[in-house]
């Protein structure tokens, strides 16, 4: 089954790059989103099917990221299409394509047991990603593509360095040099220490590049600003998740070493760093795409806080991975549609949003509302998790820090926001001339993401509960 889930979307590349006809070709994203969503939700309650062999298994908090993954690409599949049709001029092969193969190494990334094919499935993420931010053939995007190929290179170079430092970590102990990680989560508390810390060093570096971590986050201004907003949402939302579920990995044989101590200072102080980082760069931003990358940065910082906190926090931590991921379906999505209808990202031009958009404009509203923790939303439930985990942990300085830099942000992306949403429209954008920009398949996955959120803020379904429960457990797992 497994094989099936990685090579359906590879093979819809493929078909994809086959396909002569511009306007048909986008329909194979939905279709391949649709299947894939259903394998995924078949594999799930099936547990019998989550293990293949040593090399491939879907534990607990991977099925978490994979359900994430597949829901997200399914939404924004029908919006796809809906962006490729206004841009017929645009010869959409490779872009169609990169995205099919983007869906496969996300997979296999999710799958992998095995840390040197987990490597090498990032790898490829890489690659077939740059394709997707230079779409739209301008000066900014190529600069932007190369910032992201040369930074996001070194960073999983660096990666590279530190899984060969976690295989030398049991070669140096006596023990026979592997790279799946249940062996290594077995023999944790006997592999050499020296190596193990300078492993997770390399291995937070260059996974936290592919995340977005301050300050190893320089790519992400100009990917996120230039790309289209589909590729934004799959960045923030998907790609950054499964680095997560990456850098995991590591987190979790230190865990298991009794390292924990080590870890935990470490993953506090960068989580911090990043969301100040974040909330210093929004303060007075005037690109409303930028401001979504730095979000994107302040969130990887709160995911990287919760897991240095752990205990209580890491059940914030595990739901705060769905919910930032459907919430940026939200303001990649609806920012697009107005960065489109305006023709600028820029707030000294793009005002009056919601009177030019009455639809986009709202959702992008709200979805500043919902990602800035602010009830009834998901994200504040799994952001107050995370807290209540700091302060019944005894982590008070930490906590303070979160709340106040919570705050900060807030105040920074809300004047941005306001400034988008609220005002006066140029006098050269006339709100009849731009309504092919809200079409339903560019407004109602984006209504779909608020559903769902806003879903998750009131209730969590008890499946879902349940598959973050077990991650939370899986996570603190002991050999």
């Amino acid at each position: 089954m497994v094989f099936i889930i990685i090579l359906v979307p590879m093979f819809m590349a493929a078909v994809a790059s086959l396909v002569s006809s511009n306007n048909r070709r986008p329909w194979l994203l939905p279709f391949t989103g649709a299947l894939h969503l259903i394998m995924t939700l078949y594999v799930l309650i099936n547990p019998e099917l989550a293990v293949f062999n040593s090399w491939l298994i879907l534990d607990p908090l991977a099925k978490v990221i994979f359900l994430l993954v597949s829901t997200i690409f399914m939404v924004i599949s029908f919006y796809a299409v809906g962006y490729l049709r206004q841009h017929p001029e645009r010869p959409n092969r490779l872009f169609v394509a990169c995205l099919l193969a983007l869906l496969g190494l996300m997979t296999l990334v999710v799958w992998s047991h095995h840390l040197g094919l987990m490597w090498v499935a990032i790898e490829g993420m890489t690659l077939v990603t740059a394709p997707l931010i230079y779409f739209k053939h301008t000066q900014q995007s190529i600069e932007a593509t190369w910032k992201y190929l040369i930074v996001g290179s070194v960073g999983i170079a660096l990666a590279l360095l530190g899984t060969f430092f976690l295989a030398y970590s049991s070669l140096h102990e006596g023990f026979e040099s592997t790279l799946l990680f249940d062996d290594l989560l077995k023999h944790a508390p006997l592999l050499s220490k020296p190596w193990l810390h300078s492993s997770f060093i390399l291995l937070l570096v260059g996974y936290g590049t592919k995340m977005g971590l301050a300050p190893m986050h320089t790519w992400k201004p100009d990917a996120y600003g230039e790309a289209p907003g589909v590729v934004g949402t799959l960045f923030a939302g998907a790609v950054t998740s499964v680095a997560f579920l990456a850098f995991t990995r590591i987190y979790q044989i230190c865990f298991a070493a009794g390292e924990g101590a080590y870890t935990s200072k470490i993953l506090i102080f960068m989580g911090l760093l990043s969301m100040a980082v974040a909330a210093l760069f929004m303060v007075g931003q005037r690109d409303f795409k930028r401001l979504l990358a730095y979000s994107s940065v302040e969130h990887m910082g709160i995911l990287v806080l919760g897991l240095g906190i752990g205990g209580a926090a890491l059940f914030g931590t595990v739901l705060h991975v769905i919910m930032n991921g459907l919430t940026k379906g939200i303001l990649f999505l609806s920012a697009g549609n107005i960065h489109r209808a305006f023709g600028s990202k820029n707030t000294d031009y793009v005002t009056g949003a919601i009177r030019v958009l009455p639809i986009s404009g709202t959702l992008f509203l709200t979805g500043f509302i919902a990602i800035t923790g602010s009830p009834p939303f998901g994200p504040f439930i799994s952001e107050f998790s995370i807290l209540n985990g700091a302060f019944s942990s005894g982590h008070f300085v930490a906590g303070g820090m979160y709340l106040f830099l919570l705050l900060a942000v807030f105040v920074g992306m809300g004047a941005t926001v306001l400034k988008v949403v609220q005002g006066v429209p140029p006098t050269n954008i006339q709100a009849p001339a731009k309504t092919n920009q809200e079409s339903l398949l560019t407004v109602v996955p984006i209504m779909f993401f608020v559903a769902l959120i806003l879903l998750l803020g009131l209730y969590i379904p008890k499946p879902l509960l349940g598959l973050v429960q077990d991650a939370v457990r899986y996570l603190e797992i002991r050999p």
